[in-house]
């Protein structure tokens, strides 16, 4: 831990969407703080509420339907939630920036690299001439590791790779030397090596600003790699969170456990079957009652049907959210 003041700290955070069936709580009571030069991980299947909270944090919730009813999100003490959408347009980018998960729909087709990247200053540096902003644009570029910078800001997205415009998205996060960056699923759509590559040059542009980032996975592999906290979601809710370490060690809940058993292991048997979760995460307008997980858990209790089970310290910085905890330490 960096210090005891949070550089962001997401406070009891209540996101719901307002649909043809009624308002629902994509994300329900989610805590969890980042410290400076830390990373936290956001774990979960699809639908379980990682990329909304990145929204709500970013204030970039759909309108009119998505609104944060509940909560706060602090940054170094002011709550961005209050704040007017101008000045959240200034933090945005200067302070918090984000990747989003598919550069391809992020990145605008009909404009060429340099002009999009060139925006960002324009945006938050009106101070600087054509000339600075296409050399901070170059810099950046080569920053992240992109050959012959000068002639790709001339070209569109669609001439590059996968791989190369999630670091086109990472340069432009990173323009303005951000005290945050939330990476929402950065490496899902590239195949292995270029993931790698990619996780590589996050730690290594974090390692030389000095940014806290949050980043949000589904891959357990990833979460091990590049973090030092864990917050687990399940259906819109925290279920676990602990240190990276002490997560993968001894995990409590049984979703949890769930997803460490379905990682492939060196050791596992060619062809063999991995472990799976049964079901599927809920919709958010049929949830469960009592535990959300209750469907899917092997080790469900009848009171896990009637009460819905409140998140426990359980150990030095280790929450859970399970009527057997005592039973799973």
């Amino acid at each position: 831990m960096n210090g005891d003041t949070p550089l962001l700290e997401v406070s009891h955070i209540v996101t719901a969407f307002d649909t043809e069936a009624g308002r629902v709580r994509a994300v329900d009571d989610v805590s969890f703080q980042v410290r400076e030069g830390e990373t936290l991980g956001i774990v979960g299947e699809s639908g379980c509420g990682k990329s909304v909270t990145a929204l709500s944090i970013m204030r970039l919730l759909p309108k009119p339907a998505g609104k944060i009813l509940e909560g706060g999100v602090f940054f170094r003490g002011t709550d961005l939630t209050r704040l007017a959408p101008e000045a959240m347009r200034d933090f945005r980018g200067r302070r918090i920036a984000m990747i989003f998960q598919e550069p391809m729909t992020a990145l605008n087709p009909v404009h060429r690299i340099g002009k999009q990247i060139g925006e960002v200053f324009r945006l938050h540096e009106a101070r600087l001439s054509d000339t600075d902003i296409q050399r901070n644009a170059i810099e950046m570029l080569n920053k992240v590791g992109i050959p012959d910078p000068e002639r790709r800001l001339r070209e569109y997205p669609h001439q590059f790779s996968g791989g190369m415009r999630q670091r086109v998205m990472i340069a432009m996060a990173l323009a303005l030397r951000p005290d945050i960056l939330i990476a929402d699923e950065p490496t899902t759509a590239l195949d292995v090596t270029i993931q790698a590559q990619i996780l590589e040059l996050m730690k290594a542009l974090q390692r030389e600003n000095g940014m806290a980032m949050i980043f949000i996975t589904h891959d357990l592999g990833v979460i091990a790699d590049v973090c030092d906290n864990v917050t687990v979601m399940y259906a819109g809710t925290v279920v676990e969170s602990a240190p990276v370490r002490k997560l993968f060690a001894s995990p409590k809940h049984p979703y949890t456990r769930g997803l460490l058993e379905s990682i492939p292991r060196l050791e596992t048997p060619r062809k063999s079957r991995l472990p799976v979760i049964p079901g599927m995460v809920p919709p958010l307008d049929a949830l469960p009652s009592g535990c959300r997980f209750r469907n899917r858990c092997s080790m469900a209790l009848p009171v896990c049907e009637a009460v819905s089970p409140h998140l426990k310290l359980t150990g030095e910085h280790h929450q859970v959210r399970c009527h057997r905890t005592s039973a799973l330490t």
